[in-house]
């Protein structure tokens, strides 16, 4: 498929993925070509971790945003293998940080070889994308990945401060969110501007798109550990609450709730208390905590549309507006 300027409408992630193609292929060789090291025991956990797929939608999302602006290549596919080492550098620290065992549907790399191999490999994947970076030899793209990847680490010292914390508000869920998944889009959709030379309003509509996905994409991802099944959703239902995160399904509902109920639901979080799960779900449930959750997804999905609006319309444009539709419409 190729970009057209009269593109259809109502891209399914299946139609993405299509016109994206070709360049992720691209995109998955350098990965593999680069991760490549002379110690066995990196190689065995970074193909652990990478081969288990997902739907590599950061550096789908550099692709689609150069694409957007007539711009692919070699450049493109480098800095997308990099967005992608960073996110999963992050994966591999949050399952330590949060004693996840499964991920995808499968084991953590963290249960299969331990804290201190995941920590280690996860720094190593950290450093590595920053060798491809330096590659590129373009200050303004090292400086916007030191510092997206600096406000990632902010991120995970801030929802680590409230965990097991039950008057955590929906303000600082935000901000917890912003740094810890929506930079990394945002950062991801300005690079694709960058590469392609796009001046500094339209680079910014690409960031703002980006970073409303992200609250979008995430606030749907916490929907979804109330909603789901742990195997259409690939990990443990209920995970947020037995690490003890306050996400925004439960915020609502502790706000909404009677105070005797309100009163369990805090406790729950304070104890991590998954026997307690069913009575939190019920309370989600009767205060509309998941409509809630999903109408504010879809605020955010809307104004990530609506930040594209000032781009000239052809397929890959289209895709990042399919996208924010997925954001809000998948099961897992």
């Amino acid at each position: 498929m190729h970009a057209s300027t009269t593109p259809r409408s109502g891209y399914s992630l299946s139609d993405i993925q299509s016109l994206a193609r070709a360049d992720m292929d691209a995109v998955d060789g350098l990965i593999r070509r680069r991760l490549a090291s002379d110690v066995v025991l990196i190689n065995q956990v970074a193909e652990y971790i990478i081969g288990a797929g997902g739907k590599r939608l950061r550096p789908m999302l550099l692709l689609l945003a150069a694409g957007a602006l007539g711009h692919r290549g070699p450049d493109a596919h480098q800095l997308a293998a990099v967005v992608e080492f960073i996110h999963t550098s992050t994966l591999l620290h949050d399952d330590v940080v949060d004693e996840s065992d499964l991920r995808r549907g499968r084991s953590t790399a963290n249960a299969v070889w331990g804290n201190a191999t995941s920590v280690l490999v996860g720094d190593f994947l950290y450093s590595r994308s920053f060798q491809l970076m330096v590659e590129l030899d373009s200050m303004p793209v090292q400086r916007l990945l030191a510092d997206t990847t600096n406000r990632i680490a902010e991120g995970e010292v801030l929802q680590l401060l409230h965990v097991r914390n039950p008057d955590t508000d929906e303000a600082a869920y935000l901000r917890v969110i912003e740094r810890k998944t929506a930079v990394l889009f945002a950062a991801a959709t300005r690079l694709g501007a960058m590469l392609a030379g796009a001046d500094e309003a339209t680079a910014q509509r690409l960031h703002d798109y980006g970073l409303n996905l992200g609250y979008a994409f995430q606030i749907a991802d916490d929907v979804l550990d109330y909603a789901s099944d742990a195997q259409t959703l690939g990990k443990n239902l209920g995970d947020d609450l037995a690490e003890g995160k306050a996400t925004l399904p439960l915020i609502h509902a502790i706000r909404h709730a009677d105070p005797a109920t309100a009163g369990r639901l805090r406790h729950a979080i304070e104890t991590g208390d998954t026997a307690a799960l069913p009575a939190v779900i019920e309370a989600i449930h009767a205060t509309g905590g998941l409509d809630y959750s999903r109408r504010r997804a879809l605020d955010y999905a809307q104004r990530a549309g609506t930040a594209l609006d000032g781009l000239a319309d052809n397929d890959y444009v289209a895709a990042l507006r399919g996208l924010s539709a997925y954001a809000v419409s998948r099961d897992h």
